[in-house]
């Protein structure tokens, strides 16, 4: 029979798996799987979005112009370099779409974003993985996986899912370090929560043309349900990625939600706040299991990734089993191919808190 057959390159793509956000015949005590912001958006945002809802019989505005503007003051950047996209996730497939296609390369380091595999295989591009040093980036072996043939470097800084992160100097030297005809795609899609000395990419965006900085709403802003990112680079940049776009990408809502959000930094600062205290509080307790071989990994962001022994009574995939009876919803990373770990955001301090007792009991028992 004849019949259309999907293209080699779309077989190849492993369809993204999102975060549990139910359980099955039992209600959820804590929703940790996704880094989402526990306290939602702003409430001027959520003012500000029911106030244009009586205008949903019309396009948004296809420029973002308003959200563009409002970024560009926040931030101390040009307004016509900013492109805001369907999420982050869009203006990734725009930069891997834009630069890369069949016989290039997009180069990420193991343990990335699972976009970027699915951004470069999308647009006929070949995926390569460079090794990671301890589930963070090794700049020198993403700098040893260049090739003639690469057109695109993805880093996330902080890193998902392991929420590491790379000093501002190694950003550079990586940048430093890459062809002129290489982009440079630096998601920060997590830096409101990163301390030190920390490189956002918009400084480097601003001075070469080869740099894409990336962030989102989704997280410190808890607009997820809108679908709002943005990036910033120089205008040959921009343009390229604009000519790919979907037309009125971003909803009048989530513009709207957007724009006020920005204007309320003491509700960001109060986010930022929270999750740094209670990330440093999961952190001890995940210490004091260590005996059980459990482990966590420097986070940079508003999560912890959580790496158990690989085999014995006390395993991710028997942890997250017990989570799940427990009503926790966390991230098990198998998907992944990381079975050793689980990965669990912040959350309000209620349920960051039943999170680590439903782990502690689960270590208990196990080990008894």
């Amino acid at each position: 029979m004849i019949r259309p057959e999907m293209k080699p390159w779309v077989a190849g793509i492993a369809p993204y798996v999102p975060g549990k956000a139910k359980i099955a015949g039992r209600p959820v005590v804590a929703r940790l799987a996704s880094n989402e912001n526990p306290f939602g958006p702003s409430p001027k945002a959520i003012a500000a979005m029911a106030a244009v809802l009586a205008g949903s019989h019309r396009y948004p505005d296809p420029a973002s112009t308003e959200l563009r503007e409002a970024l560009a003051a926040l931030h101390g950047i040009e307004a016509d370099r900013i492109l805001c996209g369907t999420g982050s996730d869009e203006l990734i497939h725009l930069v891997a779409g834009a630069f890369a296609g069949p016989g290039d390369e997009v180069l990420y380091v193991r343990y990335g974003f699972a976009v970027y595999d699915i951004a470069a295989r999308r647009v006929g591009a070949t995926p390569v993985v460079a090794p990671d040093r301890d589930y963070a980036c090794d700049v020198d072996a993403l700098l040893a996986a260049v090739t003639p043939r690469t057109r695109v470097v993805f880093l996330a800084n902080p890193n998902n899912p392991t929420g590491t992160l790379i000093s501002a100097a190694e950003v550079r030297r990586l940048h430093a370090g890459l062809p002129a005809d290489c982009v440079l795609g630096l998601d920060c899609a997590y830096a409101e929560f990163a301390t030190g000395e920390y490189e956002d990419g918009i400084g480097l965006a601003r001075a070469f043309t080869n740099v894409v900085a990336l962030r989102t709403f989704s997280k410190i802003y808890g607009l997820a349900a809108q679908r709002i990112g943005w990036a910033y680079a120089q205008p040959a940049l921009v343009e390229a990625m604009h000519r790919i776009r979907a037309p009125f990408n971003v909803p009048t809502t989530g513009q709207a939600g957007a724009v006020a959000a920005l204007a309320d930094q003491t509700f960001v600062t109060m986010t930022r706040d929270h999750t740094l205290h209670w990330r440093d509080w999961m952190n001890g307790e995940i210490a004091s299991l260590g005996n059980a071989g459990l482990r966590a990994i420097p986070s940079a962001a508003n999560f912890v990734l959580v790496e158990f022994p690989e085999s014995g009574p006390v395993t991710a995939a028997a942890a997250n089993e017990a989570l799940i009876a427990d009503g926790i919803l966390t991230r098990y990373l198998a998907v992944q191919a990381m079975p050793r770990c689980i990965r669990i955001s912040v959350g309000t301090e209620p349920e960051t808190r039943a999170a680590m007792a439903s782990l502690r009991r689960f270590v208990e028992r196990a080990s008894a």
